[in-house]
């Protein structure tokens, strides 16, 4: 059996929301022997245990696997991977970051270091795909972010009432205040409409996202982190999906929402464009502009055909992120 440790922030139990490493583990582990690190919250702390765990295991792992983002965590990838060169354990890094982009601009000869001498690149969108192509990167294996199918119930929904629904972590990258905007605008239209946003604090976003609805009188219902299973159950009270981010790759919310057959409207950054096609599996609008974003929620309310074909169309296309149809691409990987 392959033995597989993978390198990443593992800390949904200390009350982040939960990421690839959480899922992605878990599933590898039905054909590899799978290790995780770190769950430590101090930053220098999980550093330090990620680095141990990779040199304590030196032996014994056949590939290495780094979650790699744009933010700090970058470092973390650099570091690790450098120990893996160091220890010459393979490792293939697996590209999350939105912005991974500028990294490759202003950093290339740090990015080169973590991406020239990596065994595979892994894109789980077309997107980063596309960005290291275009940065010379040939190693490069698209793997989708996945789901389990079979757990999310697709209907349609009615849109008598609107019921928005923001799943994210309150983070300034993912500009939840723009969602308080676009809530306020249906209503100055009049428009009858509640939110619900869902997710953990990262860094007092929420606080000033709550102060702003509060300033504003606004009906929206602040859940704070929810597991899986609690935010699908949740979802079934609302009929409109809008991610607000201003810097993306391919969300797991999202695609979450697409099989649930919410209907999406985002903003048209990152990799969203490449999972949902303006006008064919959701409505796009630009960065930042939250009255684009109540004008494409209108639209939705208005033409109700248009709903039923874009979600049916959404619910379709994430089929093919089904676990059953991506394990294959990981067990060729990684034998």
């Amino acid at each position: 059996m392959t033995n597989v440790l993978y390198i990443g922030n593992a800390l949904s139990e200390k009350g982040k929301t939960s990421t690839t490493i959480d899922t992605l583990s878990k599933k590898l582990s039905e054909f590899c022997s799978v290790k995780v690190a770190s769950n430590k919250s101090n930053k220098v702390i999980r550093l330090l245990d990620m680095v141990w765990t990779v040199f304590k295991n030196r032996n014994k792992t056949d590939f290495v696997l780094i979650d790699t983002y744009s933010t700090s965590n970058y470092y973390y990838a650099l570091i690790v991977s450098q120990v893996c060169r160091f220890l010459k354990i393979k490792y293939i890094p697996i590209l999350h970051g939105g912005n991974l982009e500028k990294r490759l601009a202003n950093n290339k000869k740090l990015s080169g270091l973590i991406f020239n001498n990596a065994h595979k690149l892994v894109a789980p969108s077309k997107f980063l795909e596309s960005v290291f192509s275009k940065y010379g990167y040939n190693n490069l294996v698209f793997i989708p972010n996945t789901i389990d199918i079979e757990n999310y119930k697709f209907k349609q929904r009615e849109l008598s009432q609107l019921k928005l629904l923001w799943v994210r972590s309150f983070s300034s990258i993912y500009n939840p205040e723009m969602a308080i905007k676009v809530l306020e605008r249906l209503n100055n239209n009049g428009v009858s409409a509640m939110l619900t946003m869902v997710g953990p604090e990262i860094d007092g976003s929420m606080a000033s996202t709550k102060e702003l609805a509060r300033h504003k009188k606004l009906d929206v219902e602040f859940t704070g982190k929810l597991t899986k299973e609690e935010w699908i159950r949740l979802s079934e009270g609302h009929n409109i999906f809008i991610n607000t981010t201003n810097i993306d790759n391919t969300p797991v919310s999202v695609i979450e929402a697409m099989a649930l057959g919410i209907p999406i409207v985002s903003t048209n950054v990152g990799g969203i464009p490449f999972l949902v096609s303006n006008g064919e599996e959701g409505l796009l609008v630009e960065r930042g502009s939250s009255n684009a974003m109540c004008d494409s929620i209108l639209k939705l309310y208005k033409k109700n055909d248009l709903k039923k074909t874009l979600t049916s169309n959404a619910r379709k296309k994430v089929e093919a992120f089904d676990w059953n149809l991506v394990k294959p691409k990981w067990q060729l990987l990684l034998q």
